[in-house]
């Protein structure tokens, strides 16, 4: 191509550009890095990686390059982007543009047929898809070769998800070796992310086949965000994090997001800053997709000061004038930490990014670190149950016969999918029998990677150096220089007081107990393949009433008084008397809330008549002392303990899936004689008292030993319920 030719070509990008962002004068131009992008996709087809702060415009480098490629006769671009939230972001910026854009992904099911239509009709310029579908067994092997064939341009959004997170996070995503292999030669790639440090740019491109072997064009800005003032509030508690919330969040600029680590958490902080007269709403993995879009448009239309959510609010969602980003709790890496502080700022001068640092988060952190990649004996133990199956297992057929939870299992297979051990099918998933290695180092360094990004963000908190030039060389920009506006370099914003209304308030908020507990309704799937003959709903007369718990181990309230106390190896101690206080307002609030036994309802279940305990072997004297306290204070009789089974010299019960849970239980416990006839006696239902809830299976077992037994019903009660 001329420069003449290059010259025509750069001028019909501006304009394509002034069209995408409703310039109506014109005068909008390429930067230059969007342009040498563009320039290396249209004109020399080449395949490019492009790592720029977020609000620099990569979204404008692939939508005015396929208009460019369009009017060449290019097919259609293909992006694979990751978040839903994103796809309706783009779809809307691609319409401003003059672009055909249509979306397959896991919320329009409904739509596919007709999409897969107009693609064949030649009437979409772009086609976004979730990496789930790329090795979905119908797209993978009826849509993904015709669209590789016909593909213009290849786009791999938010790329740092192959490296960064994963196994963890987005598998998938490494299907794309597949896809990038599958296309003609001169087609032009393109991937983007604004959260890639040195190591993670080279394995991108390694990845995506856009090393130097491949010709590729790297352009790695500076990543400095020139509006974004970061600063760090260090509180004594949970109690005064939320007072300081409570107190400053109207201080903050605009409206913004108030990032949390857990569900639990996130839930807790809305219902406490609405109680003081915030109008805030929640967004987590549980909020409904309906909900999540109503609550993003109310943010967006400043109808709401602030949404308190985990990181599903993240990649994707784009509002320019976004005044600020508050971490209640620190996220375990500087780039997931950077990743969602670029949220804030992209469109306004001035935006405020504070972290409120919290003793759970270690804790949490823990938690997250735990599932990653399974041990090999347990990869091992998949591929031989999949390869001695005359036919494709599903995941739930497969799950009774392995020892890990549904999503990690999942996760796992899409692993060794990638690397060709395991394929999916309609119906399941099947070995290929070809050799695998386990890949022990990869796996060990990836757990010492996320040691040291916890470490980062320990020294994040605690630096009294420049918090943006701290983040900006863990994501090795080479420009990092002190930005002269965060608390370090300017001087702190925010005062770390609180008043004592909002602090009498937070921990009134904090110390409310009770949570509810959901009984057990089905099975778990595939038992009979374990040698258990349990299958379907449970009886009604084999379920127990819906219980309750004094908190969540996710809670910053009361979980931070419990982890410690049912953590492995804690010392077991009689329960302290201001938790069995709080356990005896939750039974007081439970008796007559809606649906309880003092509520005076038509249909209100009976008084519990006694207590029964459950044996523990971790912690006898709490369970004991408390079924022992509970009995003293509402004036019902002990009956006894469900004892476990006398053959069992230790129980094992896997904490990974329910199936294996309910093969370990379902024999491992017994009613004795004389409790059996002390329940069936009693003339009432049974308040059944246990230190901890995990999956809900021992309550549900044991509760169907207790009925089974003549109990006339069971309310369960712990302490501590996991999530």
């Amino acid at each position: 191509m001329t420069n003449a030719d290059r010259a025509e070509l750069r001028s019909a990008a501006d304009t394509v550009l002034a069209r995408l962002v409703s310039d109506p004068t014109g005068t909008a131009r390429l930067r230059e890095d969007q342009w040498r992008a563009i320039e290396a996709l249209v004109a020399d087809r080449r395949r490019a990686l492009v790592v720029q702060r977020t609000g620099w415009g990569k979204s404008a480098v692939y939508f005015v390059a396929t208009s460019l490629l369009r009017a060449r006769g290019a097919g259609p671009t293909v992006i694979v982007s990751p978040l839903l939230a994103l796809m309706r972001n783009q779809v809307e910026a691609a319409a401003r543009a003059g672009i055909v854009a249509r979306t397959i992904n896991s919320s329009n099911t409904e739509e596919w047929e007709a999409v897969q239509a107009e693609i064949a009709d030649g009437t979409v310029d772009v086609l976004l898809v979730s990496p789930e579908r790329l090795n979905n067994p119908d797209f993978r092997d009826r849509v993904l070769p015709s669209l590789a064939a016909a593909t213009g341009l290849l786009v791999v959004d938010e790329a740092h998800c192959i490296s960064d997170w994963g196994h963890d996070f987005r598998p998938d995503y490494r299907r794309l070796r597949t896809m990038l292999a599958e296309l003609p030669a001169g087609v032009p790639v393109l991937a983007t992310t604004a959260t890639a440090n040195a190591r993670v740019t080279e394995d991108v491109a390694e990845q995506l086949g856009t090393g130097a072997g491949a010709d590729a064009l790297v352009l790695r800005g500076p990543l400095d965000r020139e509006s974004l003032s970061l600063g760090v509030v260090q509180l004594p508690d949970a109690a005064h994090r939320l007072a300081w919330l409570a107190d400053h969040l109207g201080e903050l600029p605009g409206s913004g997001i108030v990032y949390t680590l857990t569900v639990a958490a996130a839930e807790e902080v809305t219902a406490y800053l609405r109680h003081c007269g915030h109008t805030v709403a929640s967004y987590t993995g549980r909020t409904e997709n309906a909900d999540r879009q109503q609550a993003e448009d109310d943010l967006i239309a400043n109808r709401v000061k602030a949404l308190v959510a985990t990181s599903a609010l993240g990649m994707g969602f784009d509002k320019p004038d976004l005044g600020f980003v508050v971490h209640l709790g620190s996220p375990s890496s500087p780039i997931a930490y950077y990743q969602q502080v670029g949220r804030a700022g992209r469109g306004v001068e001035h935006a405020e990014v504070l972290l409120l640092p919290g003793r759970e988060d270690e804790a949490i952190w823990k938690y997250f670190a735990s599932v990653a990649f399974p041990p090999e004996e347990l990869v091992r133990r998949t591929l031989d149950v999949l390869a001695g199956s005359d036919r494709p297992l599903s995941l739930p057929a497969l799950e009774p016969q392995v020892e890990l939870r549904r999503t990690r299992l999942e996760t796992m297979l899409k692993v060794l999918d990638v690397d060709g051990a395991v394929r999916r099918v309609k119906g399941g998933w099947t070995a290929t029998g070809r050799p695998w290695e386990y890949d022990a180092e990869r796996y060990a360094w990836v757990a010492r990677q996320r040691e040291a990004e916890q470490q980062a963000m320990r020294d994040y908190a605690g630096s009294t150096a420049c918090r943006m030039e701290f983040l900006r060389l863990q994501l090795d920009d080479e420009e990092a220089a002190p930005c002269g506006r965060c608390d370090n370099c300017a001087g702190a914003r925010f005062s770390d007081k609180v008043t004592d209304g909002a602090l009498d308030a937070a921990r009134g908020e904090l110390r409310r107990p009770g949570v509810e507990l959901e009984p057990r309704r089905m099975w778990p799937t595939g038992l009979a393949a374990v040698g258990v003959a349990l299958k379907g709903r449970i009886p009604a007369a084999e379920q127990s009433f819906g219980g309750r718990g004094l908190g969540r181990l996710s809670d910053i309230g009361w979980g931070n008084r419990l982890r410690p106390m049912v953590a492995p190896g804690a010392p077991d101690h009689p329960v302290p008397d201001d938790m069995f206080s709080a356990v005896v307002t939750v039974m007081a609030d439970w008796a007559r809330g809606p649906g309880g036994w003092a509520s005076g309802e038509a249909d209100a279940p009976p008084r519990p008549v006694g207590v029964v305990t459950v044996a523990s072997r971790t912690r006898p004297r709490l369970v004991e002392s408390l079924g022992s306290r509970i009995s003293e204070v509402g004036r019902m009789p002990l009956l006894g303990r469900v004892d476990h089974a006398p053959e069992l010299s230790e129980l094992h019960v896997s904490r990974t899936n329910s199936a294996q849970r309910v093969r370990a239980l379902h024999e491992a416990f017994t009613v004795p004689p004389a409790l059996g006839e002390a329940v069936s006696q009693a003339g009432g239902p049974v308040l059944l008292v246990d230190d901890y809830a995990d999956s809900g299976w021992t309550l549900a077992v044991v509760s169907r030993l207790l009925l089974r037994s003549g109990a006339k019903g069971v309310f369960p009660l712990v302490l501590a319920v996991q999530s």
